[in-house]
């Protein structure tokens, strides 16, 4: 998995002249346009814009005390807050020396499960499931497969409630703080998430099933994937950075991974290690490290057609279908020591304050590897403050696929052309929250 590849000039394409304009793609936390432009044939523009005012997340941190940044950054995200959250008292943690006891590791661990779970299930049942279910959105799915959305809101709401034991609430956590937890569930909570979960695995079973009769369309691109990597572990925090192209290194030298660039179509920055762009996200953790998932997600794996490595960004949907039950399997043996060892009520771990004390966090959250470092002052104040975003890192790859299947499509009526568009960027889940006609695309020209 060391080849390089680059991707070459714009291609000649069957004499079409085709214009693409997509304006506001809808239900993103942003705003982003769609952009094709075949003039003679040839494939001129091909971008994903992203016209988002930004948000400015690292400004309002600075001269706030450090107790506040994971109540801050939660706020990024209302699908991934427990990951915002997770990644800003890591990032505090580091810079101030703290030490975090086993059980608030393994409380950390089951929150993260609950989190993934959450968002993989509303991103292949509520967005991609409606592709080819012959249906509009998730609205009308429940009146043609009343029991596949039965099924999603179940297992929905028990990552919700697994993330809510033990995290206060999943979106904008409340009990998670710098050294460990300020709630602690009871036995009796705990023994009754552990019966869910087992209870949960005809779901996860029947989801696998389901996925697998689905057509996904082919269309593959090699490009270098980076994702955390822990030694024989598939875990979502902490660890090194894994490249498929390069070695791993510390999560301290993220900056020389991420490499973050303007770019002059995109408020959002873009990203690039060894290459162009790379892929984060669930096909990016599978192709790295899929020797160390659960043997019942292995198997789904080969039963969903799955194996490493994998260059088919369809398939990011795929692979977290197989998170999806490794998660649970996870979940249940972090329930079992969690109960093996019992919860016990602890005061968070103390931290050590020093002048210029500067940490990263680093988490693997939904959509891919997440980023914060923070700078601390001696008074608890933080003086500075970066944040690197999953689908930042994604927006150059998502442009190179696009450019990539434009010309394989342009023999095929404006409504394939439409789909596949559609289907290609919802693959990568760009930290959407919730619509099946996702894009509004408008051919010009034609």
């Amino acid at each position: 998995m060391t080849r390089k590849s680059t991707q070459p000039a714009p291609e000649a394409v069957n004499g079409s002249q085709v214009r693409i304009n997509v304006h506001h793609v809808t239900r993103v936390e942003g705003h982003g346009n769609i952009v094709v432009d075949v003039r003679n044939g040839t494939l001129e523009r091909c971008e994903l814009e992203i016209i988002e005012t930004p948000r400015f997340f690292e400004a309002m941190l600075r001269g706030r005390p450090y107790t506040q940044a994971s109540h801050i950054t939660s706020r990024i995200c209302g699908i991934c807050a427990c990951g915002h959250a997770t990644a800003s008292l890591r990032a505090t943690e580091r810079a101030l020396s703290v030490q975090l006891s086993d059980q608030t590791v393994l409380l950390r661990r089951l929150v993260m499960h609950g989190e993934m779970l959450d968002s993989h299930i509303l991103h292949v049942y509520m967005l991609v499931a409606p592709d080819f279910l012959g249906v509009g959105s998730v609205i009308p799915l429940a009146t043609s497969h009343p029991d596949i959305v039965k099924r999603a809101l179940r297992m929905k709401q028990f990552a919700g409630d697994l993330c809510a034991a033990f995290a206060g609430r999943h979106t904008h956590p409340i009990a998670m703080t710098v050294g460990g937890f300020t709630h602690f569930p009871s036995r009796q909570q705990v023994q009754a998430l552990r019966e869910r979960a087992e209870a949960l695995r005809a779901d996860v079973d029947a989801t696998v099933e389901l996925f697998a009769t689905l057509p996904y369309p082919q269309f593959e691109r090699e490009t270098e994937f980076v994702a955390l990597v822990q030694p024989d572990d598939y875990g979502f925090i902490d660890g090194m950075i894994g490249s498929t192209d390069h070695p791993p290194r510390p999560v301290d030298e993220y900056r020389q991974v991420t490499n973050e660039r303007l770019a002059v179509h995109s408020t959002a920055k873009h990203t690039a290690h060894q290459r162009e762009s790379y892929m984060v996200g669930a096909l990016a953790r599978f192709n790295l490290k899929h020797m160390h998932l659960h043997p019942r997600a292995q198997a789904a794996a080969a039963h969903l057609g799955l194996s490493a490595p994998c260059f088919k960004p369809y398939y990011n949907s795929v692979a977290q279908v197989v998170e999806i039950v490794h998660c649970v399997e996870d979940v249940i043996r972090l329930l079992d020591t969690a109960l093996e060892r019992g919860i016990v009520p602890e005061d968070p771990a103390p931290v050590t304050l020093r002048p210029g004390a500067r940490g990263v966090g680093a988490v693997d959250v939904p959509r891919g590897v997440l980023f914060h470092e923070y700078q601390i002052g001696e008074d608890g104040l933080i003086q500075e403050a970066n944040c690197v975003i999953p689908t930042g890192q994604n927006l150059g790859n998502i442009d190179r696929d696009m450019r990539a299947l434009v010309p394989t499509l342009l023999s095929e009526p404006e409504d394939v052309i439409t789909h596949r568009l559609e289907m290609l960027v919802r693959a990568y889940d760009p930290c959407i929250s919730c619509s099946t006609h996702f894009l509004n695309v408008e051919f010009v020209g034609k």
